[in-house]
């Protein structure tokens, strides 16, 4: 599964999705591209590239968002590298960037004072039954409470940085040398749209086996049309 995914103010990125063994891979990068997709009225190139040396590219209108390897960006294969068991973390290793000032003595006198505080300018309903149940002052929020005191951070002198655990080869790693290939090849395309608002339009799909050829397809869709489809937006503006 490939396609831009936008939705509200904070996602706005570019899903590959990917099927191993009859189950999902969603790619451990994450695809954001914010300059291609926004919401800005115009249509967009997404091109997807899987080649047989088990890496891949993502473009956005023939720009590269993202590249990599297929073992390392998916979880295809255990990992070739696992954290050696056998080693623990020095007990002198210090991993907090700050910490409690010892100095700290900013404390109010009266900080510590309750959450909650009885009402005792609340009454007693004259109908109410003692013998069902007993009356209480009702709780009220405290004005003078101040949440909990927390001393004031320092940077931590002590600090080492995150341990860097020792690596291992990992037993179980076992490499997949055809994990681009697929077996049936992909001839099938099943959009799948969900707009929170109106205007998505997807238009010209193609899967091919020559990236030359697709470019020079692109170039004849997307490219002739995206000139004249911004020229008309901006004479539709100007009325």
């Amino acid at each position: 599964m490939f396609w831009p995914d936008i939705c509200g103010s904070q996602t706005k990125k570019v899903h590959v999705i990917l099927n191993c063994e009859n189950k999902p891979h969603p790619l451990k990068k994450l695809i954001r591209a914010f300059f291609k997709t926004q919401v800005d009225g115009y249509r967009h190139l997404y091109t997807l590239i899987i080649r047989p040396d088990q890496t891949y590219e993502v473009k956005v209108d023939y720009e590269m968002v993202a590249s990599g390897n297929l073992e390392d960006d998916y979880n295809f294969v255990p990992l070739r590298k696992i954290n050696d068991p056998t080693v623990r973390t020095p007990t002198d290793w210090d991993e907090r960037i700050q910490i409690d000032d010892p100095n700290d003595d900013t404390k109010l006198e009266d900080w510590d004072e309750p959450e909650y505080i009885m009402d005792t300018s609340a009454e007693k309903p004259e109908d109410w039954d003692d013998a069902v149940n007993g009356w209480h002052y009702p709780m009220v929020k405290n004005p003078l409470y101040g949440g909990e005191w927390k001393l004031r951070q320092i940077d931590n002198p002590n600090y080492r940085g995150v341990w860097p655990h020792p690596q291992i080869d990992n037993p179980n790693y076992s490499p997949d040398f055809i994990i681009y290939s697929y077996e049936n090849s992909c001839s099938i395309i099943g959009p799948d749209t969900w707009q929170v608002r109106a205007g998505t339009i997807f238009d010209n799909f193609l899967i091919k086996d020559y990236e030359v050829y697709a470019e020079d397809f692109g170039d004849e869709t997307w490219g002739e049309t995206k000139g004249p489809e911004k020229e008309t937006n901006i004479k539709q503006t100007e009325e």
